[in-house]
Protein backbone atom coordinates (compact mmCIF):
# COMPACT_ATOMS: atom_id res chain seq x y z
CA UNK A 1 0.00 0.00 0.00
CA UNK A 2 0.67 3.53 -1.31
CA UNK A 3 -0.78 5.40 1.81
CA UNK A 4 0.62 6.42 5.25
CA UNK A 5 1.25 3.81 7.90
CA UNK A 6 0.65 4.34 11.53
CA UNK A 7 4.14 4.39 12.86
CA UNK A 8 5.24 1.76 15.33
CA UNK A 9 7.68 3.06 18.28
CA UNK A 10 10.70 1.17 19.71
CA UNK A 11 12.08 1.26 23.16
CA UNK A 12 15.27 2.55 22.30
CA UNK A 13 13.39 6.02 20.58
CA UNK A 14 12.67 6.54 24.42
CA UNK A 15 15.38 5.06 26.47
CA UNK A 16 18.48 7.59 26.68
CA UNK A 17 20.66 4.79 29.11
CA UNK A 18 23.41 2.52 27.43
CA UNK A 19 22.71 0.05 29.82
CA UNK A 20 19.26 -1.01 28.80
CA UNK A 21 17.84 -0.85 25.42
CA UNK A 22 14.91 -3.87 26.80
CA UNK A 23 13.17 -1.52 29.67
CA UNK A 24 12.18 2.40 29.65
CA UNK A 25 10.88 4.60 33.49
CA UNK A 26 9.99 7.64 33.40
CA UNK A 27 7.14 9.96 35.95
CA UNK A 28 4.15 10.52 33.49
CA UNK A 29 4.86 14.37 33.53
CA UNK A 30 8.31 14.52 32.00
CA UNK A 31 7.38 11.45 29.63
CA UNK A 32 4.68 13.32 28.22
CA UNK A 33 6.39 16.86 27.98
CA UNK A 34 9.13 14.96 26.40
CA UNK A 35 7.33 13.42 23.57
CA UNK A 36 4.15 14.86 23.54
CA UNK A 37 4.02 15.48 19.83
CA UNK A 38 4.76 11.61 19.38
CA UNK A 39 2.31 9.96 22.03
CA UNK A 40 -0.85 12.47 20.75
CA UNK A 41 -1.02 10.79 17.50
CA UNK A 42 -1.94 7.47 17.18
CA UNK A 43 0.75 4.95 17.24
CA UNK A 44 1.55 1.35 17.91
CA UNK A 45 4.66 -0.06 20.11
CA UNK A 46 7.27 -2.99 20.17
CA UNK A 47 6.23 -3.60 23.87
CA UNK A 48 4.23 -3.75 27.08
CA UNK A 49 3.44 -0.40 28.65
CA UNK A 50 2.41 0.13 32.04
CA UNK A 51 1.14 3.74 33.62
CA UNK A 52 -0.59 4.73 36.48
CA UNK A 53 -1.84 8.12 36.92
CA UNK A 54 -1.71 10.26 40.29
CA UNK A 55 -2.87 13.38 38.82
CA UNK A 56 -5.36 15.01 35.69
CA UNK A 57 -7.77 13.72 33.67
CA UNK A 58 -7.89 12.88 29.98
CA UNK A 59 -8.93 10.51 27.38
CA UNK A 60 -6.79 7.46 26.43
CA UNK A 61 -7.84 6.24 22.92
CA UNK A 62 -6.86 2.27 22.32
CA UNK A 63 -7.57 0.61 18.88
CA UNK A 64 -10.98 2.80 18.49
CA UNK A 65 -11.91 2.61 22.37
CA UNK A 66 -12.28 5.79 24.72
CA UNK A 67 -11.64 5.38 27.88
CA UNK A 68 -11.68 8.13 30.84
CA UNK A 69 -8.64 8.67 32.88
CA UNK A 70 -8.96 9.75 36.31
CA UNK A 71 -6.28 9.01 39.92
CA UNK A 72 -5.80 5.92 40.11
CA UNK A 73 -6.28 4.71 36.45
CA UNK A 74 -4.17 1.82 34.98
CA UNK A 75 -3.39 1.01 31.41
CA UNK A 76 -1.48 -2.07 30.50
CA UNK A 77 -1.17 -2.33 26.72
CA UNK A 78 0.48 -5.28 25.03
CA UNK A 79 2.59 -4.84 21.69
CA UNK A 80 0.39 -3.73 18.99
CA UNK A 81 -2.29 -2.04 20.03
CA UNK A 82 -2.84 1.44 18.28
CA UNK A 83 -3.52 4.57 21.12
CA UNK A 84 -2.50 7.79 21.78
CA UNK A 85 -4.07 10.66 24.40
CA UNK A 86 -5.98 13.31 25.15
CA UNK A 87 -4.68 14.99 28.32
CA UNK A 88 -4.98 17.69 31.21
CA UNK A 89 -1.93 19.95 31.84
CA UNK A 90 -1.77 19.08 35.24
CA UNK A 91 -1.68 15.08 34.13
CA UNK A 92 0.88 13.32 35.68
CA UNK A 93 1.60 9.58 37.39
CA UNK A 94 4.31 6.88 36.31
CA UNK A 95 5.29 4.50 33.34
CA UNK A 96 7.62 2.46 32.36
CA UNK A 97 7.91 -0.12 29.24
CA UNK A 98 9.60 -3.64 29.14
CA UNK A 99 10.17 -5.81 26.17
CA UNK A 100 9.05 -9.51 25.65
CA UNK A 101 12.60 -10.68 25.99
CA UNK A 102 12.99 -8.73 29.62
CA UNK A 103 10.36 -9.86 31.47
CA UNK A 104 11.17 -13.73 29.86
CA UNK A 105 14.86 -13.72 30.97
CA UNK A 106 14.02 -13.29 34.42
CA UNK A 107 10.75 -15.91 34.23
CA UNK A 108 11.13 -18.74 32.17
CA UNK A 109 8.61 -20.78 33.99
CA UNK A 110 5.29 -18.69 33.51
CA UNK A 111 4.20 -16.51 30.62
CA UNK A 112 3.34 -12.77 30.68
CA UNK A 113 -0.02 -13.78 28.74
CA UNK A 114 -0.92 -15.26 31.92
CA UNK A 115 -1.90 -11.57 33.34
CA UNK A 116 -5.66 -11.75 33.06
CA UNK A 117 -5.24 -7.87 31.14
CA UNK A 118 -2.67 -9.47 28.72
CA UNK A 119 -4.29 -13.01 28.46
CA UNK A 120 -6.75 -12.24 25.78
CA UNK A 121 -7.57 -8.71 23.19
CA UNK A 122 -10.97 -9.41 24.56
CA UNK A 123 -10.33 -8.12 27.81
CA UNK A 124 -9.89 -5.06 28.87
CA UNK A 125 -6.62 -3.17 28.86
CA UNK A 126 -7.40 -0.85 32.09
CA UNK A 127 -8.05 -0.69 35.49
CA UNK A 128 -9.84 1.89 38.26
CA UNK A 129 -7.19 1.28 41.54
CA UNK A 130 -9.13 1.88 45.21
CA UNK A 131 -7.27 4.75 47.50
CA UNK A 132 -5.71 2.18 49.34
CA UNK A 133 -4.71 0.27 46.30
CA UNK A 134 -3.43 3.35 45.03
CA UNK A 135 -0.70 3.78 48.12
CA UNK A 136 0.47 0.45 47.99
CA UNK A 137 1.11 0.29 44.47
CA UNK A 138 2.88 3.53 43.98
CA UNK A 139 6.09 2.58 46.46
CA UNK A 140 6.94 0.00 43.26
CA UNK A 141 6.29 2.78 40.29
CA UNK A 142 8.83 5.03 42.31
CA UNK A 143 11.53 2.32 43.30
CA UNK A 144 11.51 1.07 39.83
CA UNK A 145 12.66 4.84 38.81
CA UNK A 146 15.09 4.94 41.30
CA UNK A 147 16.41 1.64 39.93
CA UNK A 148 16.12 2.42 36.73
CA UNK A 149 18.28 5.79 37.45
CA UNK A 150 20.57 4.13 39.41
CA UNK A 151 24.00 2.34 38.24
CA UNK A 152 23.68 0.11 41.20
CA UNK A 153 24.42 -3.99 40.90
CA UNK A 154 21.35 -6.72 39.97
CA UNK A 155 19.54 -3.22 39.00
CA UNK A 156 17.82 -5.28 36.25
CA UNK A 157 17.20 -8.32 38.54
CA UNK A 158 15.04 -6.13 40.73
CA UNK A 159 13.78 -4.29 38.36
CA UNK A 160 11.99 -7.84 37.11
CA UNK A 161 10.82 -8.08 40.75
CA UNK A 162 9.15 -4.83 40.86
CA UNK A 163 7.20 -5.48 37.78
CA UNK A 164 6.17 -8.50 38.64
CA UNK A 165 4.79 -7.10 42.25
CA UNK A 166 3.20 -4.61 40.14
CA UNK A 167 1.38 -7.14 37.83
CA UNK A 168 0.36 -9.09 40.73
CA UNK A 169 -1.54 -6.01 42.39
CA UNK A 170 -3.03 -5.02 39.25
CA UNK A 171 -3.90 -8.71 38.59
CA UNK A 172 -5.64 -8.78 42.19
CA UNK A 173 -7.70 -5.67 41.35
CA UNK A 174 -8.94 -6.77 37.79
CA UNK A 175 -9.98 -10.13 39.05
CA UNK A 176 -12.07 -8.64 41.67
CA UNK A 177 -13.67 -5.16 39.94
CA UNK A 178 -13.51 -6.92 35.82
CA UNK A 179 -16.24 -7.78 33.78
CA UNK A 180 -13.10 -10.26 32.59
CA UNK A 181 -13.21 -13.61 29.98
CA UNK A 182 -13.22 -16.06 32.76
CA UNK A 183 -11.16 -19.04 31.70
CA UNK A 184 -12.96 -22.25 31.79
CA UNK A 185 -9.56 -24.39 32.40
CA UNK A 186 -6.05 -23.44 31.37
CA UNK A 187 -6.34 -25.94 28.71
CA UNK A 188 -9.02 -23.47 27.27
CA UNK A 189 -6.79 -20.79 28.08
CA UNK A 190 -4.26 -21.84 25.86
CA UNK A 191 -6.07 -22.69 22.77
CA UNK A 192 -7.90 -19.28 23.21
CA UNK A 193 -4.09 -17.49 22.83
CA UNK A 194 -3.34 -19.88 20.67
CA UNK A 195 -6.20 -18.96 18.53
CA UNK A 196 -5.73 -15.15 18.86
CA UNK A 197 -1.81 -15.79 17.68
CA UNK A 198 -2.63 -17.66 14.41
CA UNK A 199 -5.63 -14.65 13.48
CA UNK A 200 -3.08 -12.50 14.33
CA UNK A 201 -0.73 -13.62 11.81
CA UNK A 202 -3.10 -14.73 9.19
CA UNK A 203 -6.08 -12.85 9.01
CA UNK A 204 -5.30 -11.37 5.99
CA UNK A 205 -5.43 -14.66 3.73
CA UNK A 206 -7.25 -17.04 5.54
CA UNK A 207 -10.87 -16.38 6.93
CA UNK A 208 -12.08 -20.10 7.11
CA UNK A 209 -13.05 -21.26 11.07
CA UNK A 210 -12.24 -24.50 9.49
CA UNK A 211 -8.67 -23.96 8.58
CA UNK A 212 -7.80 -22.54 12.19
CA UNK A 213 -9.31 -25.94 13.58
CA UNK A 214 -7.63 -27.71 11.37
CA UNK A 215 -4.35 -25.89 12.46
CA UNK A 216 -4.94 -26.61 15.25
CA UNK A 217 -5.82 -29.74 15.22
CA UNK A 218 -9.57 -29.81 16.43
CA UNK A 219 -12.88 -30.03 14.97
CA UNK A 220 -14.49 -26.60 13.55
CA UNK A 221 -17.43 -27.71 16.31
CA UNK A 222 -15.00 -28.11 19.12
CA UNK A 223 -12.75 -25.17 18.53
CA UNK A 224 -16.51 -23.18 18.61
CA UNK A 225 -17.34 -24.55 21.80
CA UNK A 226 -13.88 -23.33 23.50
CA UNK A 227 -14.59 -19.26 22.14
CA UNK A 228 -18.31 -19.80 23.15
CA UNK A 229 -17.20 -21.03 26.27
CA UNK A 230 -14.36 -18.35 27.45
CA UNK A 231 -15.55 -15.58 25.17
CA UNK A 232 -19.35 -16.26 24.33
CA UNK A 233 -17.97 -15.83 20.33
CA UNK A 234 -17.56 -18.12 17.47
CA UNK A 235 -14.19 -18.70 15.89
CA UNK A 236 -15.94 -16.54 12.87
CA UNK A 237 -16.37 -13.72 15.30
CA UNK A 238 -13.04 -13.43 16.13
CA UNK A 239 -11.59 -13.52 12.67
CA UNK A 240 -14.15 -10.74 11.83
CA UNK A 241 -13.34 -8.48 14.54
CA UNK A 242 -9.85 -8.98 13.87
CA UNK A 243 -10.42 -7.58 10.26
CA UNK A 244 -12.79 -4.76 11.02
CA UNK A 245 -9.95 -3.92 13.65
CA UNK A 246 -7.31 -3.72 11.12
CA UNK A 247 -10.15 -2.15 8.35
CA UNK A 248 -10.37 0.87 11.25
CA UNK A 249 -6.59 1.32 11.56
CA UNK A 250 -6.09 1.50 7.41
CA UNK A 251 -9.54 4.20 6.66
CA UNK A 252 -7.92 6.48 8.92
CA UNK A 253 -3.91 6.19 8.22
CA UNK A 254 -4.01 5.52 5.00
CA UNK A 255 -4.21 7.13 1.94
CA UNK A 256 -5.40 4.78 -0.71
CA UNK A 257 -8.42 4.27 -1.69
CA UNK A 258 -11.37 2.29 -0.55
CA UNK A 259 -11.33 -0.11 -2.82
CA UNK A 260 -7.45 -0.60 -2.35
CA UNK A 261 -8.24 -0.72 1.32
CA UNK A 262 -10.43 -3.74 0.98
CA UNK A 263 -8.17 -5.94 -1.39
CA UNK A 264 -5.30 -5.83 0.58
CA UNK A 265 -7.72 -7.56 3.69
CA UNK A 266 -8.54 -10.13 1.25
CA UNK A 267 -11.63 -8.52 -0.03
CA UNK A 268 -11.58 -8.12 -4.17
CA UNK A 269 -15.07 -7.13 -4.08
CA UNK A 270 -15.43 -3.70 -2.37
CA UNK A 271 -19.23 -3.94 -2.32
CA UNK A 272 -19.10 -7.40 0.00
CA UNK A 273 -16.54 -5.45 2.17
CA UNK A 274 -18.36 -2.19 2.54
CA UNK A 275 -21.77 -4.61 3.66
CA UNK A 276 -19.52 -6.73 6.08
CA UNK A 277 -18.26 -3.39 7.94
CA UNK A 278 -21.43 -1.80 8.14
CA UNK A 279 -23.11 -5.30 9.56
CA UNK A 280 -20.45 -5.19 12.33
CA UNK A 281 -20.18 -1.63 12.70
CA UNK A 282 -23.47 0.06 11.58
CA UNK A 283 -21.85 2.47 9.30
CA UNK A 284 -20.22 2.32 5.91
CA UNK A 285 -16.45 2.85 5.55
CA UNK A 286 -16.73 6.63 4.41
CA UNK A 287 -19.28 7.11 7.15
CA UNK A 288 -16.66 5.97 9.79
CA UNK A 289 -14.02 8.18 8.13
CA UNK A 290 -15.92 11.07 8.09
CA UNK A 291 -16.88 10.61 11.83
CA UNK A 292 -13.97 9.78 12.78
CA UNK A 293 -12.03 13.10 11.53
Amino acid sequence: MNGTTLPILHINQFNTLDDNSHFYANTFKKHFEKNQTTITKPHKHDFYLVVVFTKGSGIHEIDFNKYHINPGTVFMLKPGQMHNWSLSKDIDGYIFFHTQSFYDLNYTQRSISNFPFYYSSQNAPFTNLSSKSISEIIPYFIAILHEYDSHKLLKQNKISSLIDLIYIEISRNYLEHKNYNRLISNHYAIKIQELEHLIDANFLIEKSPQQYAEWMHMTTNHLNRITKSVLNKTTSDLIIERVILEAKRLLIHTKDSLTIVASSLGYDDYAYFSRLFKSKCHETPSQFIRKYQ
